[in-house]
């Protein structure tokens, strides 16, 4: 199948062209990563942008430690690829510290925990911009943040307050204790990112291909059987064919009934498909601006 689609190499020359205006704005740049396909796609194109060099900042992830066990282990097999550096903030040290508190309950979930974990790591490290893989399709809140998002000294986020855009010029001017979130693929769609890793051949974790799972439905939402999530008595657990079409925290990731085996599968699936991305995501559930609320208070 042919990938090499004139508008994919648009949007590639452009994330490669913010990632560079990153490099040359900032002191001290991150790379938020998630291990999902957009964090990969982030790495791949920061990787492309300074070749033959190394990529010239950090990978951040906050660890939930409630993660796919298949997440961890491909992030640590790319870190290791690519000699990287990694930067890991810990959920369960921060819950161990006093930094966050657990939730309790059945729908229980360490996603808003993230956020004091990440705007520590980002204070520790002394981070002035955290370039994240989101995408304006995804949600309706991300569909409102420019490619240089400003943040203020507590990390939040306004999105009645941003900057003008204009042409090819990002304002990265920021004061003391302040930083950007850069979102260098925004313009991307879901079937753009799997139509440019199938043309570029990238390695992904096997989740996103269809495997036999223990499952069990909640709330409409398939979530993968775990010791971190505590069943009610009515839910039957049960062994299905399932794939991930976006990777979090196993709490509140939904998995998708698939029999896509390869990575035409899942781009004939998605392209034939009335369900959102993120259709299958608990936490964004919660309320009808659970996403926004989340971002104001720091989230990606």
């Amino acid at each position: 199948m042919d990938y090499n689609l004139s508008h994919i190499k648009e949007l590639e020359a452009e994330s490669i062209f913010i990632m560079r205006e990153v490099a040359a704005q900032f002191e001290r740049p991150a790379l938020m990563f998630s291990g999902g396909k957009d964090s990969i796609l982030m790495v791949h194109l920061a990787h492309k942008a300074f070749y033959p060099a190394k990529i010239p900042f950090p990978l951040l992830h906050v660890d939930t430690g409630h993660n796919f066990p298949e997440t961890i282990a491909y992030r640590d097999s790319l870190v290791e690829k690519l000699g990287a550096k990694l930067i890991v903030g810990s959920v369960d040290e921060a819950i161990e510290s006093g930094l966050v508190t657990e939730e309790k309950g059945f729908n229980a979930s360490r996603n808003m925990l993230q956020i004091a974990v990440l705007l520590d790591a980002l204070e520790k490290g002394k981070y002035d911009a955290a370039l994240g893989g989101a995408r304006r399709d995804e949600e309706k809140a991300r569909a409102k943040e420019r490619f240089f998002s400003h943040r203020d000294e507590f990390g939040q986020w306004d999105p009645k307050n941003q900057r003008p855009e204009l042409w090819n010029l990002f304002n990265g001017r920021k004061n003391m204790g302040e930083h950007f979130r850069i979102f260098p693929i925004s313009n991307w769609t879901e079937l753009d990112v799997w139509q440019y890793l199938a043309a570029e051949e990238v390695e992904l974790p096997s989740l996103y291909f269809a495997h036999e799972r223990d499952v069990f439905e909640r709330e409409g939402a398939l979530l993968a059987d775990c010791e971190f999530i505590s069943k009610k008595s009515d839910e039957i657990v049960k062994k299905e064919m399932v794939r991930c079409r976006t990777i979090g925290d196993m709490t509140c990731t939904g998995v998708w009934r698939s029999t896509a085996t390869t990575v035409e599968d899942i781009i004939e699936e998605i392209a034939t498909t009335r369900m959102t991305e993120r259709g299958g995501r608990t936490d964004d559930k919660r309320s009808e601006t659970a996403m926004e609320d989340r971002k104001k208070e720091g989230y990606f």
